[in-house]
């Protein structure tokens, strides 16, 4: 070997332990600054609150400002553009949802990322069933009586979703199929302002995600008729699920994940998922999230992945069904 190439040798050797020794210490040091977690949605929502919880132990933990940095439109794709976008340090998250990782790759012909390749995955947090709940003013108080009032009223109920192609609008289409019923879908920008028009009366019901839905059942604002999974849950225990209700083969639930943008170090990946295990793990976190209807769960990296690649599949013959597609 000439000298010339021994050298670049040496020094291309050197180069990749200098790598490998700065990416072991920044995982070491991570994070020394503040941290950004991106949700793609209003503030006020399930992905919402459930972020402020584990964002607020995770700042306990890591002794530095975690901030949550709502960047709500576009049915989730202008938050998660940004989180694809962001520089790959770890100092920027994104919170994704069954919206964004789920139910957008089939509803939006022309998405500005990539579900997969733009990001890397971290960890599942966590998982919540939605409920079906209606105005007070309608004379309904089980889902047997809101099937047959609305089909005795064909096209005049209206439930409220966050946008087209959302959880809550195909959930409200599933409701239509199964329980053989027409009503008529209303779009909005966010889930405030939908749950607004909700307690005002412009709407009738929605399927909305429990933790941003129970503060407004419990204070008598909404009246809640079922939840949408196969079980009943803590926080409600008393209210059927929609198949003991009738509504045979209604299984619709949310989930939230946490994800980095592509290229950020593996080694400061496995750290932030490694972390919100811990967090997750914490008393304190699992009561926060359970009082708002929140499962916790916590992933490998790697199970986030597959997880993310299952969601998906199993959406993307729902969104076909609806026939909802955006340009």
């Amino acid at each position: 070997m000439s000298i010339s190439s021994t050298v670049k040798y040496i020094f291309s050797t050197l180069g990749i332990t200098l790598s490998l020794f700065s990416l072991t210490a920044n995982s070491q040091s991570y994070p020394d600054k503040q941290v950004r977690f991106i949700v793609p949605y209003t503030a006020g929502g399930a992905s919402d609150a459930v972020t402020r919880i584990l964002a607020a132990k995770l700042s306990e933990m890591w002794k530095v400002g975690v901030v949550v940095d709502n960047r709500g439109g576009g049915g989730g794709n202008i938050g998660v553009e940004a989180g694809a976008r962001a520089l790959p340090d770890g100092y920027t998250l994104l919170t994704s949802t069954v919206g964004t990782h789920g139910i957008n790759p089939s509803l939006f012909r022309n998405l500005p990322y990539d579900p997969v390749k733009d990001f890397e995955p971290i960890s599942l947090v966590a998982t919540t069933v939605s409920v079906l709940s209606v105005n007070p003013a309608l004379p309904v108080k089980t889902i047997q009586e809101f099937i047959a009032y609305a089909k005795s009223n064909p096209g005049k109920l209206n439930f409220g979703s966050s946008g087209n192609g959302s959880s809550h609008h195909l959930a409200g289409v599933m409701f239509n199929s199964l329980a053989n019923v027409k009503t008529q879908h209303v779009p909005y920008k966010g889930t405030a302002t939908m749950m607004t028009d909700l307690v005002g009366g412009q709407i009738e019901f929605t399927f909305d995600p429990v933790p941003s839905s129970m503060q407004q059942i419990k204070s008598g604002k909404l009246r809640a008729l079922a939840v949408t999974s196969l079980e009943r849950i803590n926080s409600f225990p008393d209210l059927p699920t929609m198949q003991e209700a009738g509504v045979i083969g209604y299984d619709v639930g949310s989930w939230y994940g946490i994800l980095a943008p592509a290229g950020t170090p593996q080694a400061i990946v496995n750290k932030i998922s490694e972390d919100i295990a811990r967090a997750l793990k914490a008393p304190d976190v699992k009561a926060k999230l359970e009082q708002q209807g929140a499962i916790p769960i916590g992933s490998t990296p790697e199970q986030m992945g597959s997880y993310i690649k299952k969601e998906m599949a199993k959406w993307a013959p729902v969104v076909k069904s609806s026939g909802a597609t955006i340009d």
